[in-house]
């Protein structure tokens, strides 16, 4: 069982930002910027292109959601996306709010982060989500 299977089944805690039956949205604790999100499949799987096509198409209408709600409630220019695959063995799209390319570089995670921010953040993000 992955960190991430952990985390969706709530045995670690997490500043979840949305979930629906097949997929789950929370942020890093490691963020590369304020408000970095992440969105696995519930279904543990290593390589995010081993999701079938439907799955696949479906991580990405739910992504989307959470980066159109993480664009309105962070400064940022827009939501940058990221697939690496190689610190958790379990499928993930990273969601960084960006102003420019340099905003996405991975070697410059904030250090540290404040939990009081990032509850205040995960709770803005989360009052953005779409209620459907």
């Amino acid at each position: 069982m992955t960190i991430f299977s952990k985390i969706i089944a709530g045995e670690i805690p997490c500043y979840k930002i949305a979930e629906d039956d097949n997929f789950f949205a929370f942020m890093d604790i490691n963020p590369v910027n304020w408000g970095h999100t992440l969105v696995v499949p519930k279904r543990e799987i290593d390589y995010i292109f081993d999701l079938s096509e439907e799955e696949i198409g479906e991580m990405m209408k739910f992504a989307r959601k959470v980066a159109r709600a993480i664009k309105a409630a962070v400064p940022c220019t827009k939501v940058g996306m990221a697939v690496i695959g190689l610190e958790v063995p379990h499928a993930h799209i990273h969601l960084i709010p960006i102003s420019r390319e340099g905003d996405m570089d991975f070697n410059n995670k904030i250090s540290n982060p404040d939990p009081e921010r990032m509850e205040a953040i995960r709770v803005a993000i989360t009052a953005m989500m779409p209620k459907d």
